[in-house]
Formats: structure tokens, C-alpha cells, sequence
């Protein structure tokens, strides 16, 4: 015996204004919002079953067949709502947090509820106690049509000094309360206090729209030491730590699992719902720009580590809740084979190929995200040449625009139910400026602004928009223009089914992430959350962590400051070495102990090389060091696989980073904190070798300089006798 509480659709005779129908004999009375008959009111919330209860009368003689037949006749009218079980559920569950700055606040049963839609009763989407399944379905049997194509795209928020521009073309009125758009990156770097006003005020403008549809704010990473135009945000008020390959160097899930609730937390607080993160790439072309933003080249590693990340963001593994963090898993599939390292931002890099048949493994870094539910997925730019996988030939398309990749092989073979949001500018227009351009211009900008539409370069910009989301898109990712989804409906291109579709994953992750009871922020928390004290001990621990120790000749590391009190430095600020004690000196006859910072060379015709070639200013100064005969620190950071075989032949020491502070560099020298690091790939011994290695094939170059895994230890000290 199953009772369901439902809703009257369509226009309802007066004698039914009572709001409350019949199922069926047997079947519980079902009450909607306020009913002047009592008895029947107070029966429905205590669950009881009422035999032969029929439109307004009592349980009387009515025979089976006529109250079948009396049921008939409304059928049309009912739409279910929820179960008896679910109402149990109901009256079990704590009142939720509210925020509102408009929508007024319904009491119903003791509890309160945002009227979002302003029609004083509570509509079935407004009620936190439905299921966010159940709450989608309501609310998109609500909307327009253009307040639905407005999900399908992922936009940009218009930065204007610490804030976003609110009027004009393109600012928060146009795109929020014309565009009906509800999902956009935030590229905001300011401290964290204007980044919670600046997010309110853009769920304060979503509140004053019809339905008051909240909106998912997300970010590219901002916790790391690393900035890339389009890729990275700036660092300001977040707990600094190591990119994510210096988290694969810490080899340990936990501590990344703790960082991961550290950036859920500074962005929650500040009103960032989605992280465009973690990247599940695998680190199998040392001369590719993104290694950087992966766990490593080891595939079983870095699907633990992925699994740990998206654990971390989303606060558990079951799921989306209101404290979590949506994660966007990316880029699906294949990217870490860019052919020849060059990166698929650009035309002449569009290409991943697979010379050593290893597509396969490519695949496993995200079983960890799909064990942990990650909520989205991002599709890769690049295409991958040339491929054939389990019989298959792979359309010679971007990730975006392939069904194969995104139907067949991601929904269909793993499972995946979320939101796959395309990677940005897929679906713009690469001019011939575009066509040619390359590093170290920036594939951002010129008059294509940032198209990357690779294998479909001939059709137009409504025929992309169209062939993602038919490919399995839900979002397209860089877009305002949500019009483009009407105009692919009345062309025949995309049909409405497939729209609603998408509506219905974009709109239940929003329930899920509790915005439409909660969307604002304080912003003087955000304020004492984001970098707090706490947080930076974890941050700075797993900086030193992760610091890899590849030589240390003589136990020249530690040097305290006691024996080595003069430095020599570049690269690291002088302030940290002093206040542990060391005296700075800027002669290096003066000095007894040099520590030089190197950056990545980036060398090369197209910035993909690795080595030093002797005639970048860091390396200068490193050699200066050495040619003056002191004891030398070389404190490389591995942005990629770097051919360190120059540097390693001439230093005392060399102590690898992943994104490090000089202050707890300098704490790390002095012997204040311990190196444990692992290398997260190995290290080739020279171009030749880079040259020369497979590039979907991990840790594959000849006679490497260090392997995968390689670290030193400091010495321990002796036991006291």
C-alpha cells in the first residue's frame, strides 16, 4: 500500500479547490498546501490510509469501479509529488539554513521556505525537503524555453576592478536578467572579502528574476604557485600549496584529500560552488606546458590522487550536499599525449597521438574521480590522431564534438550521470591570424579571441554549438550567447528532448549544491577563512613535503645558520633567510653558502625544451655561484620533467619544488622542516632522450637522469651515545 501526495495540474473545477486529490482506493489523500477540511488535512500528514475516500465525501459505499472511474477523470490533473516515505523524511528533517535578500520567506508546518517564485504558496521546487531530482522536474515544467538555453552555457563574469560590471551590454543585468544565464567562471583575484560581495551581488540580480534560479560561480585553481593566463587565477588570501604535482610528490591521499577540504572551504566561503578541477591528465609528454596541473606520469597514482582531490572538494565521495564543491574533472581524454609536447590551445598543437598504443591508460586517472562521483566532467580540446580504440576509429574532432568519447566511452561504458561541461571556445571561430599563430604569443586574444574548435574548423559557429551538445555536452563552456541554443532548435539542429535533458543534470547539481535555500556568503568570514592560520600550517607542511631532494653532496643540506651564515641568493627573498638567522650578503667572496632559484627554461622555437642552454638569467646566476666556489643550493622548480643534468654535475645540492615560499624554503635549508618528497615522473637526461620517447607512454626516456619515485633524505642525526 503506497501513498502519494501530489499536485493538481491545469485548470481545476471549484469544487476541487480544496488542493486535494485521490489516487486510488487504498491510496493516502493527497493534501497540498492549505485545506479548510481539517479532518482530512490532519489524516494525510499522519499518513493514514483512507479505504474508499473519494473526492470531498467520506470513505462510503462507492463501489471499486466508480471511484476507479471518478479517479479516471482527474488522472490528467495529477502529477505525483512526493511518497508517504518520503513524507516521513519530511517531518524528520531539520529546518535548512535560509538566505534571502528579495524572495520573501514562507512558514509552512512550522517551517520556513524562500518563495522564489512570489506566488505565497510553496511551489514544489521552493520545498528543501523534495529530493533535488524531484525539484528539477518541477522547476522545468516552469521555466521558458529561453530561461532553459541559458543553462546550456557556462559564461564569463565581467570583471571590473574588484567587483563585476553590473550594467551595459555584457554585465550582470544583460547576462543574468535578459540572457537568462546561470552558470559562470569567475576570473575575479582580489581578497577575499570583495569576491563574497562581488558573488552576492550576482545571486541578489539571479534572485530578482522569475523563478529566482541561483548561480553556480566556478574557478579555475587559485591555491598554487602557478599562473597561466586562461588556466590559473592568481593567488590572493588562499592557503598557498604546491601545484598538483607537488601533491603526487607528497605520496600521500590523505594530506591531499585535507588540502582539497582546505580550497572547498576558502571557496565556499567566498561563493564558488565549481571548481574547474582536478586535472586527471597523466604526465606522458615531458615537453607538454600542463604537467604541471597533473598528479604525475604513474596512471594508478594518479587516479589515487584525483579520487582523494574530489573527496576533498565535494566533502565525501557520495555525492554533492550544500558543503561541497562541485569538481569538473578534466580533460577527457588523452591530453597528456599533446604530439611533440605542444599545447591544443593553439592550431598547430591540436593533436594527441598514441605511437605506443597506450590510450588504455589514459583512461585510469579518472576511474578515481567516477569512484568518488565527481560532478563534471571537461572534455579535452585535442584530437586524438589517428586513434582506433577497442575497434573503433576515433572521429578526427576535438573531445567536445565526439560522441564516441562522450556517449559511448565516458556515459555508456563508465556510467558517468553529471554535467559535462565543454572546455572554453570550442565553438569560435580560428581566423587565419589563428591558424598560425604560436608561442610565446598567447592563444588568447588577436580576432578569434580564444576559438578552438579543432576538426571543425569549416562550419559555423551555430553548427559547433549544435554538434557539442548533440555530441553530449551539457554546457558549453566560454559561452553568452545561450540564443545560439534557440536558433540550433528552430534550424532543426537540436531538438528540444536533447535541451531538457541538459536542463535536468544543470538544474539538479544547483539543488544539490543547496543554492536555492542558501546562496549569499558573509563576506567578513570569507575574510578570516581564507588563508587562515590553521589552514597555512597545513599549506606550508605540504610545501616542504613535497620539496624532493635529487643530490646533497657532502650533507651539504641542512646548513644551519650557525656554519653557513652567509648566503648568497637569487631568487628568494631576503627577508626569509634572515629571520632564520642567516646574514644575506650580495658578494659572493663574502659568501659560504649560495641558494639560486631556477625557473623552468622553456626553451626552444616553440618554448617546449627542457634544458638549460646557459643563457637564462637564473641559470647565470647559478653558474656565477658555482664559478665562485661556493657551496651551492640549486632549487629548480618542475613545472615539467626538466633536463637537469648541467645542474646536477655542479651543485652541492639540488632540492626540487613544486611551488614552495622562500619562506619555507628557507626554513627547509636550514633544517627547520625535512624534504620528503618523491619525484612525481622522472627526469631525462637530455633533449636527445626527450626526442626520442613516446609520447602516450610514461617515465619512457633512455637512461633518465633519476626515475619515477627517485628522492634523498637528510642524514639523521647521530644517537647520542
Amino acid at each position: 500500500m503506497r501513498g502519494v501526495i501530489c499536485r493538481i495540474q491545469g485548470k481545476v473545477p471549484r469544487w476541487l479547490e480544496l488542493s486535494f486529490c485521490i489516487v486510488r482506493r487504498n491510496y493516502v489523500i493527497a493534501m497540498q498546501m492549505h485545506l479548510t477540511f481539517k479532518p482530512l488535512a490532519s489524516m494525510a500528514l499522519l499518513g493514514i490510509t483512507l479505504n474508499g475516500l473519494v473526492a470531498c465525501g467520506g470513505g462510503d459505499n462507492t463501489s471499486t469501479a466508480a471511484a476507479d472511474a471518478r479517479q479516471s477523470t482527474l488522472s490528467t490533473r495529477l502529477a505525483p509529488i512526493f511518497t508517504m516515505d518520503e513524507l516521513q523524511t519530511k517531518r524528520e528533517t531539520p529546518q535548512a539554513i535560509l538566505s534571502s535578500r528579495s524572495a520573501p520567506i514562507l512558514t509552512v508546518d512550522g517551517l520556513q521556505f524562500r518563495d522564489l517564485d512570489r506566488d505565497g504558496r510553496l511551489t514544489p521546487y521552493e520545498d528543501w525537503r523534495l529530493t533535488p531530482k524531484k525539484r528539477a522536474a518541477d522547476l522545468m515544467g516552469r521555466m521558458t524555453f529561453e530561461q532553459k538555453a541559458g543553462l546550456l552555457v557556462h559564461g564569463t563574469l565581467p570583471v571590473s576592478g574588484t567587483s563585476y560590471r553590473v550594467d551595459l551590454e555584457g554585465g550582470l543585468t544583460d547576462l543574468i536578467g535578459q540572457r537568462k544565464m546561470t552558470t559562470f567562471i569567475t576570473r575575479l583575484s582580489t581578497t577575499p572579502s570583495n569576491i563574497a560581495s562581488a558573488n552576492n551581488l550576482v545571486q541578489e540580480i539571479a534572485e530578482l528574476q522569475p523563478l529566482g534560479i541561483p548561480v553556480v560561480i566556478s574557478t579555475d585553481p587559485r591555491n598554487g604557485f602557478s599562473v597561466a593566463e586562461g588556466q590559473t587565477v592568481a593567488r590572493n588570501g588562499t592557503t598557498a600549496m604546491p601545484d598538483a604535482t607537488g601533491l603526487a610528490a607528497t605520496s600521500d591521499p590523505a594530506l591531499v584529500r585535507q588540502l582539497a577540504d582546505i580550497v572547498r572551504q576558502e571557496y565556499r566561503a567566498v561563493g564558488i560552488t565549481e571548481a574547474l578541477s582536478p586535472q586527471a591528465d597523466i604526465a606522458t609528454e615531458p615537453r607538454w606546458a600542463r604537467i604541471n596541473g597533473t598528479f604525475g606520469s604513474d596512471p594508478e597514482n594518479a587516479s589515487t590522487f584525483v579520487e582523494a582531490y574530489v573527496e576533498g572538494m565535494q566533502a565525501g565521495s557520495k555525492g554533492l550536499s550544500s558543503k561541497s564543491v562541485a569538481t569538473v574533472t578534466k580533460h577527457w581524454v588523452g591530453y597528456g599525449a599533446a604530439e611533440n609536447g605542444f599545447e591544443s590551445h593553439y592550431y598547430f598543437g591540436r593533436y594527441a597521438t598514441f605511437p605506443g598504443n597506450n590510450f588504455a591508460k589514459h583512461l585510469v586517472p579518472f576511474k578515481g574521480s567516477f569512484k568518488a562521483n565527481t560532478a563534471g566532467i571537461m572534455p579535452t580540446y585535442s584530437i586524438l590522431k589517428d586513434l582506433v580504440y577497442n575497434g573503433t576509429t576515433v572521429e578526427q574532432v576535438g573531445a567536445g564534438f565526439n560522441s564516441f568519447l562522450l556517449q559511448d566511452l565516458l556515459r555508456d561504458e563508465y556510467g558517468f550521470k553529471g554535467v559535462i561541461v565543454s572546455d572554453f571556445g570550442i565553438i569560435g571561430t580560428c581566423t587565419p591570424r589563428c591558424l598560425v599563430n604560436r608561442p610565446p604569443a598567447s592563444h588568447i586574444g588577436g580576432d578569434w579571441g580564444s576559438a578552438k574548435p579543432w576538426g571543425v574548423e569549416s562550419k559555423t559557429v551555430l553548427e559547433r554549438f549544435a554538434l557539442s551538445i548533440n555530441a553530449g555536452v551539457d554546457q558549453i563552456g566560454g559561452s553568452n550567447v545561450p540564443s545560439y541554443v534557440g536558433q540550433a532548435v528552430q534550424q532543426g539542429l537540436l531538438t528540444t528532448a536533447r535541451v531538457d535533458q541538459s536542463t535536468q543534470r544543470v538544474l539538479q547539481q544547483k539543488f544539490e549544491l543547496g543554492l536555492f535555500e542558501n546562496p549569499y556568503v558573509d563576506a567578513a568570514a570569507a575574510a578570516a577563512i581564507s588563508g587562515s592560520a590553521p589552514f597555512a600550517v597545513v599549506g606550508d607542511a605540504a610545501q616542504a613535503k613535497s620539496l624532493t631532494l635529487l643530490k646533497n653532496s657532502g650533507q651539504l643540506l641542512p646548513a644551519a645558520p650557525a656554519s653557513n651564515r652567509k648566503v648568497w641568493l637569487s631568487g628568494v627573498a631576503a627577508s626569509a633567510a634572515t629571520a632564520m638567522g642567516y646574514t644575506v650578503v650580495t658578494d659572493l667572496a663574502m659568501a659560504n653558502l649560495a641558494v639560486v632559484r631556477l625557473r623552468d627554461p622553456r626553451g626552444g622555437t616553440d618554448l617546449t625544451d627542457l634544458n638549460f642552454t646557459g643563457n637564462e638569467a637564473d641559470y647565470q646566476a647559478f653558474q656565477a655561484a658555482v664559478a665562485a666556489g661556493v657551496p651551492t643550493v640549486a632549487v629548480p622548480k618542475l613545472d615539467r620533467p626538466l633536463v637537469l643534468t648541467n645542474v646536477v654535475d655542479r651543485a652541492g645540492a639540488v632540492l626540487a619544488n613544486y611551488g614552495v615560499s622562500d619562506t619555507v624554503l628557507m626554513q627547509t635549508i636550514a633544517g627547520q622542516r625535512k624534504p620528503r618528497g618523491y619525484l612525481p615522473f622522472e627526469l631525462p637526461r637530455s633533449m636527445v632522450a626527450v626526442q626520442t620517447q613516446l609520447s602516450d607512454v610514461p617515465d619512457d626516456s633512455a637512461d633518465p637522469l633519476f626515475p619515477f619515485g627517485y628522492r634523498l633524505e637528510y642524514a639523521s642525526p647521530p644517537s647520542p651515545p
